[in-house]
């Protein structure tokens, strides 16, 4: 394109006062501030411009400088500023527990449960017989001494706020002993040992990476040891030539010597999984049975609530880790404890957590289901979506966010291809559609596994997949 033909378009581009006057802009300036829809004009005309600019094959013209142009693109521009950067999704990964997309999905009754709560005030820190004021986490500890047979417990805002607060409330400028097996990263390249440096206490590490002996721990034991820590590998599996201690013996070992024993179970686990047909996994209440002085766990993993950090054990350290310093800081906030103390009263019913909760629902939703789901999907997306060639086939789902990381569930997903589009972005304009789908991507197909997929939401990925096939550039949204 010539140099003056791109400076007629450049002149053709509409001010930004003229903008300003037409009728959307009206509209838009009605609802939001000034500021607002002119920084999006602005940058509507800063992007068409640049268009034009770099345009060397002569696609630009007057209808790419035209106010029609510029409004269009300003239009998705400001839905893109006022629409809320959390909203709903559809997980199609298979990842039950899937961190990006908030974990787990909290239970109907629960949200519902709230809505009264969350619209005015609430009894947060208040006793409502003597209407003197109380330590909100007092609103939870009765249902987790309940369920776990702990002697007290509190909360806090996740797993790693309750490791750091923990040791330095009872181990600061003192020694704890950790197996080298299990200094453990966590999402965000969080490590147990750094948390550790920040808490004050000093990490002392025993046994070797794949195999460390109870002697390990009674070798390091001095006097500035106050305690031993088992932490769970929650996200990882060593196996082959592994060893380590039980629980029980760390136990005798740490009482022994006066030690505390904290255990961070990490994942969170109320109630034996067997019964959901995955492997076991150590309980809370196990590891207080077996000894532990303090049980570390999250909130949002095998409890399926809020995001919250867990801590039960002894009631005399309980109540020093209450009177930290750091407590305030870390401390959850109203939503979470009501989130969390109507999830934990579905556990006091686990024969019905596979009807009353997601998480175990999804754990435990037969293959047949997922085919039957699968099919009805596919019979939508033919007439809908003919452009695209959709399959069903076996797959495998996993819970997610560290919890039970090598055990494979077997699920049924849907596989779509289209011809001329690559997986990854087919994928990406499912992400952007309305409905904000995520996939898999495997062999180079998108991948929708059924098991994380509710019923309700197989017409809305139906629709989506239409939108996404019958999609097509307009001149409008580019000329380069």
């Amino acid at each position: 394109m010539g140099e003056d033909v791109k400076h007629d378009l450049l002149a053709r581009i509409p001010s930004i006062t003229e903008l300003l006057k037409t009728s959307v802009a009206t509209r838009w300036l009605a609802e939001q501030p000034q500021s607002l829809v002119a920084d999006c004009l602005r940058q509507a005309v800063a992007e068409i411009r640049s268009s034009i600019l770099s345009d060397r094959a002569g696609r630009c013209g007057p209808i790419h400088a035209s106010v029609d142009s510029v409004l269009a693109r300003a239009t998705k521009l400001m839905q893109e500023r006022v629409a809320p950067r959390v909203r709903s999704a559809v997980n199609a990964t298979g990842i039950i527990l899937h961190t990006g997309l908030g974990r787990a999905v909290f239970p109907a009754q629960v949200v519902d449960s709230i809505v009264d709560e969350l619209k005015g005030y609430c009894t947060l820190a208040i006793d409502r017989e003597t209407g003197e004021r109380i330590e909100r986490d007092e609103l939870v500890e009765s249902l987790l001494i309940e369920l776990t047979g702990a002697e007290a417990a509190t909360v806090v805002n996740n797993n790693a706020a309750a490791t750091l607060l923990v040791l330095a409330a009872t181990a600061t400028g003192k020694e704890v002993i950790v197996s080298r097996g299990q200094l453990i990263e966590i999402g965000g390249s969080f490590r147990l040992p750094e948390v550790m440096a920040q808490s004050g206490a000093r990490l002392v590490e025993v046994g070797a990476t794949n195999r460390t002996h109870l002697k390990d721990y009674a070798r390091a034991i001095t006097p500035n040891t106050v305690a031993i820590m088992r932490v769970h590998p929650s996200n990882y599996r060593i196996v082959g030539f592994t060893s380590e201690p039980s629980l029980p013996d760390l136990a005798k070992l740490a009482h022994e010597h006066n030690l505390l024993l904290i255990d961070d179970l990490g994942a969170g686990a109320l109630v034996p999984l067997e019964r959901f047909g995955m492997p076991h996994e150590p309980t809370m209440s196990e590891s207080i049975k077996t000894g532990a002085d303090l049980v570390l766990s999250s909130g949002d993993k095998l409890m399926g609530a809020a995001q919250a950090g867990i801590i039960i054990g002894r009631k005399d350290v309980i109540n020093i880790i209450r009177k930290h310093p750091l407590m305030r800081a870390v401390r959850v906030d109203k939503t979470c404890l009501m989130v969390l103390e109507r999830t934990l009263q579905l556990f006091r019913r686990p024969d019905q957590l596979a009807s009353s909760h997601p998480t175990y629902s999804m754990l435990t939703t037969p293959t047949e289901t997922l085919q039957t789901r699968a099919r009805r999907l596919l019979e939508l997306i033919q007439p809908l979506a003919p452009k695209l060639l959709a399959r069903i086939e076996n797959g495998v789902s996993y819970l997610g966010s560290g919890s039970l990381p090598t055990q494979a569930i077997p699920s049924v997903v849907v596989t779509v291809e289209m011809e001329g589009l690559s997986a990854s972005e087919l994928a990406k304009r499912l992400r952007l559609d309305d409905a904000c789908i995520f996939t898999r991507i495997e062999q180079d197909r998108v991948c929708m596994d059924m098991r994380t997929v509710a019923d309700a939401q197989i017409d809305t990925i139906a629709q989506a997949l239409r939108r996404v096939a019958n999609a097509i550039d307009t001149p409008l949204a580019s000329c380069t």
